[in-house]
């Protein structure tokens, strides 16, 4: 046991097999939180672990954190602090790290942002793992593999509470000396054609939602860290903000890509959800999309998912739909509906969770079901991106239990009880 500063010593020589926990930025002070548990540690083992005991207080001061509050309550020399530190310790690790191994790093931040480009592009990244990943590649590692680990509580997401519930593990190896530069068209094109794949694997292993889209940066960094450096059309190199934007417009591009599977309902009812949530407008408005979509008024309001009166349109709140609704008797049934009725049997108190959930999706036939909980991740990250949290976490919810949900359609299909 040995208490080191990771940017100046080690432990043990070189070469090294390095898994870590890296620090959060600003998020968690450890060393302010362990003061409640060292001034007791040090009065029993201090006389056995006298070098880890020889201050009366946790040592803060080489602590890899951005507060502000230890910089005379500058952000800037905070952010300056926790940059130059954590280069300084992925180029140790670069340098002594066993190549036969990957170095791995566990990582769960959520934290994000809306920055604007130089052409006024709103595109949303996450600090931390903007500082973390800058480290690494500066350092000179490529990420070649990500895996999502549970590793959170699960009972948070029954209790829609907006938390993770993975931790994402990157393994990562040195760069190649001889790898290649490309422009920042090359590494668009090349996350278009890899990333969506990656991002369907996700979703296949039912990554959440709240998940899914720091479980994507693995793949997609997988591509912009190959390069010796991504350069932008002025010749500048292309920064790890500006990579992580774009890999989230090409996340949203493939979860909007799902609704070309969907009926032209369910395609105006998540082009009106995006422009407008619950919101009742004007008729006019919505007949210019009911043209787009290829659908009617009459149509959608045959289907229960939309109304209007007075010249005003909304989509039907998931408390108006039919409680006793079998889909299997719907003589209009839309993927909207089927999604908004599984959240509800998820969501309300009165809803029948994960039994009725099962009985409708076994009623529903597994194209439809599926269709929903395609159409649950996408409307997952329209509502989070408006800050509809409510509506957020109740997707949230029906894709992580999915499992427990397909199980007992199985069972219902095999004859037996949900």
């Amino acid at each position: 046991m040995k208490q080191a500063d990771a940017t100046r010593e080690a432990s043990a020589r070189p070469p090294w097999i390095v898994a870590t926990d890296p620090p959060y930025y600003d998020n968690i002070g450890y060393a302010d939180l362990s003061d409640f548990f060292y001034v007791w540690l040090r009065r029993a083992l201090a006389g056995v672990h006298p070098e880890l005991f020889r201050t009366l207080l946790v040592p803060k001061s080489a602590e890899l954190v951005a507060t502000p509050y230890r910089f005379d309550g500058s952000r800037e020399k905070a952010r300056d602090f926790f940059e130059a530190g954590f280069r300084d310790c992925m180029a140790r690790l670069r340098a002594g790290h066993d190549p036969a191994y990957p170095l791995t790093l566990y990582y769960a931040f959520k934290q994000a942002e809306t920055k604007h480009d130089d052409n006024g592009d709103g595109a949303t990244v996450s600090t931390g793992w903007e500082t973390m990943l800058a480290g690494v590649i500066a350092a000179g590692f490529t990420v070649e593999g990500t895996w999502p680990v549970r590793t959170e509580l699960a009972g948070n997401l029954k209790k829609r509470v907006a938390a993770l519930a993975s931790s994402i593990v990157l393994a990562c190896r040195p760069r190649a000396d001889d790898a290649p530069m490309a422009t920042r068209r090359d590494f668009a094109a090349a996350l278009r054609r890899e990333l969506p794949a990656a991002i369907r694997r996700l979703q296949a292993e039912n990554v959440a939602p709240v998940d899914l889209a720091q479980a994507a940066i693995g793949p997609g960094m997988a591509v912009f860290s190959r390069y010796a450096r991504v350069l932008e059309a002025d010749g500048r190199p292309m920064p790890v903000r500006a990579a992580l934007a774009e890999i989230n417009r090409v996340l949203d591009e493939t979860l909007a890509e799902a609704e070309g599977d969907m009926d032209a309902d369910t395609r105006f009812c998540v082009a009106w959800f995006e422009q407008y949530g619950a919101a009742e407008r004007a008729y006019g408005e919505a007949e210019v999309l009911f043209t787009a979509k290829n659908t009617s008024f009459k149509g959608l309001e045959e289907a229960g998912v939309i109304a209007g009166g007075g010249g005003r349109v909304r989509l039907r709140r998931r408390e108006e739909l039919e409680p006793d609704w079998d889909p299997a008797r719907d003589r209009r049934l839309v993927d909207w509906e089927c999604a908004q009725h599984l959240v509800r049997a998820m969501t309300a108190e009165t809803g029948g969770g994960v039994a009725e959930a099962a009985r409708l999706a076994h009623a529903m036939g597994p194209g439809r079901a599926e269709n929903a909980r395609a159409l649950a991740y996408r409307l997952y990250t329209v509502s989070e991106r408006k800050g509809w949290t409510e509506e957020a976490l109740a997707c949230n919810v029906l894709v992580a239990s999915w499992p427990q949900i397909q199980a007992g359609a199985a069972a219902l299909a095999a004859g037996g009880p949900a």
